[in-house]
């Protein structure tokens, strides 16, 4: 059983920043590749980044250049650095992991709530 547990969200002011972090407990291979989807009201979910055991990274259009995602393999956690945040990135942000790739996620964490506001 593997367990994903999201911390960090919350209220920002459009332009600030706020980080995002996700431990994996239970039987998580360290090899699995791990990122974060978001979903906004009213929209399908997304995969906003992700990032390999090798440090291999990839990214949304709407979040490259603004969004770091990085990762602890000793730790097992994965964490999103979100920098200049815009009202559009505002969504309930979910930490995922998979056994083969990201596109069909095996795990998925409760889910945190970013609100980008004024």
């Amino acid at each position: 059983q593997v367990q994903l547990v999201e911390s960090g969200g919350g209220l920002v002011q459009p332009g600030g920043s706020l980080r995002l972090s996700c431990a994996a407990s239970g039987s998580l291979s360290s090899y699995s590749p791990m990122g974060w989807y978001r979903q906004a009201p009213g929209k399908q979910r997304e995969l906003v980044a992700g990032i390999t055991r090798g440090g291999s990274t990839n990214y949304a259009g709407s979040v490259k250049g603004r969004f770091t995602i990085s990762r602890d393999n000793a730790k097992n956690t994965v964490a999103l650095q979100m920098n200049s945040l815009k009202p559009e990135d505002t969504a309930v942000y979910y930490c995922v992991a998979a056994i083969w790739n990201l596109v069909a996620p095996n795990y998925w964490g409760q889910g945190t709530q970013v609100t980008v506001s004024s």
